[in-house]
């Protein structure tokens, strides 16, 4: 990062040396042997860090660091003094600044304490930014994402929302899916009306007809009479999460009350009119359970009016550190934690997980973080053992089928030669087989271009 930089120092020998070697390393640097100058300067220009003297006439070093933080606090202060003592450290530590350097100094240390002032600049901006696209959020049901493919299903919900028609999602566990459902809901002509959700696979045929259809007092011994979801949601929409778990016999009345529109309880005798907005979600291949039989197609045709297929996140890198400062920003205040930033090297384990449980496994990963942090920052130290080892790489399916072997082999090929730098000799070393045996298989695979 080459930053806007402000050196004040009375000795001229020593702020020419300064300006010398910042400026060497690409700073746009500014440089003045006067206190009072240097206040004239903050207020007239934009400066990333300042490096200051700590003992001048009439404006000294803690006057510009106290100055600095009350009316500029986005710039990082570094002191310098030849008279270095604990108790000076101390106070302008407390005053704000970012460190304190003992003359003679080191040009090493000058250069080296600089890059970390200017690293934690980086990183306050960059969640600064986060948190200004979070904001945007508020106030409504937030699918929180900067992809561009993920953006344009958005705007493919927000088309059909207000239509009123049924909707297919379809992804991955962990996804997102019913943060889609309640989005659409929220962008139909019906969002006052109820959003329910039933997962249905957490039940068995009995329980979830009971728990769809209702049933009148007296259906059944004990019975006392239940109002079924289909009739509660009258009005709004009902979400049906892992609807290709629902039995024959299940899907055969829930295709009637689709249709009819309509829902007769168990026990009862005289049928209810629903007006209800169905939203069905499935991790499955839902074209693949229909060919097999274990799902009625008319169901499949009535539920798929419209279908949106949610990618994993492994397939949408750019918001991991979005949702992951989501997550942080929703975690810490409830645990009572100061934690509010990310640290790069953390960040970095992060994009470069496969994360088979998706967002569900990176919300999981955040509190954890924040369960143990001790600090203002999440490091790379309280993310999983096995996410730091990135012992994990997930299996899964591609455009909705097992990917054979030789494609797996292809795809890892390839990757173990992204990590050899194109060398494909220390890529057979890495792989362990020789170097002819691997130009073979790129050969096989129209990779190979010599």
């Amino acid at each position: 990062m080459t930053a806007r930089l402000l050196l004040v120092d009375d000795e001229k020998i020593a702020l020419r040396n300064l300006e010398h070697v910042l400026a060497k390393e690409g700073h746009q640097v500014t440089a003045t042997q006067s206190g009072s100058h240097a206040l004239d300067l903050l207020d007239s220009q934009p400066f990333d860090l300042v490096l200051t003297d700590m003992k001048m006439d009439k404006v000294d070093g803690m006057q510009l660091l106290r100055r600095c933080k009350a009316q500029h606090p986005d710039v990082e202060v570094i002191m310098i003094t030849g008279f270095a003592t604990l108790e000076s450290a101390v106070a302008a530590m407390k005053e704000g600044a970012f460190h304190y350097i003992a003359k003679p100094f080191r040009l090493d240390e000058v250069r080296q304490t600089v890059a970390e002032a200017l690293e934690k600049i980086r990183l306050k901006r960059e969640n600064r930014a986060l948190r200004e696209q979070l904001d945007a959020y508020q106030g409504r049901v937030r699918v929180i994402t900067r992809d561009g493919g993920m953006q344009k299903l958005l705007d493919m919900a927000r088309q059909v929302a207000p239509t009123g028609c049924n909707v297919l999602i379809t992804g991955e566990s962990g996804t997102g899916k019913e943060l889609f459902a309640r989005s659409l809901h929220e962008f139909s002509g019906r969002p006052d009306g109820p959003f329910l959700a039933v997962n249905c696979g957490a039940f068995n045929e009995e329980l979830l007809a009971n728990e769809l259809f209702g049933h009148e007092k007296g259906a059944f011994t004990g019975a006392v009479g239940k109002t079924g979801l289909l009739v509660a949601a009258h009005g709004g929409t009902l979400f049906l999460d892992e609807v290709t778990e629902m039995s024959p016999a299940m899907q055969v009345k829930l295709l009637r009350a689709i249709q009819e529109k309509e829902v007769l309880p168990v026990g009862g005798t005289r049928p209810a009119k629903v007006d209800v907005r169905f939203i069905a979600a499935s991790n499955r291949n839902m074209k693949d359970w229909v060919a097999e039989g274990r799902f009625r197609q008319d169901l499949y045709f009535r539920l798929n009016v419209v279908n949106l297929h949610i990618p994993p996140l492994s397939q949408r890198r750019e918001d991991i550190p979005l949702l992951a400062q989501h997550f942080l920003d929703r975690a810490a205040p409830v645990m009572g934690k100061p934690v509010h930033t990310i640290s790069e090297d953390a960040l970095a384990l992060l994009k470069a997980y496969d994360f088979p449980g998706n967002v569900r496994e990176l919300e999981n990963i955040i509190e954890r973080g924040v369960a143990i942090c001790q600090g203002d920052t999440l490091e790379a130290a309280h993310l999983p053992d096995d996410l730091r080892d990135l012992t994990i790489r997930a299996f899964r399916r591609r455009d909705g089928r097992v990917i054979p072997l030789e494609e797996q082999e292809r795809d890892y090929i390839l990757w173990v030669l992204e990590e050899a730098h194109g060398n494909q000799t220390l890529a057979a070393q890495m792989l362990g087989i020789d170097r002819v045996s691997l130009w073979r298989k790129l050969k096989k695979y129209g990779e190979e271009k010599g």
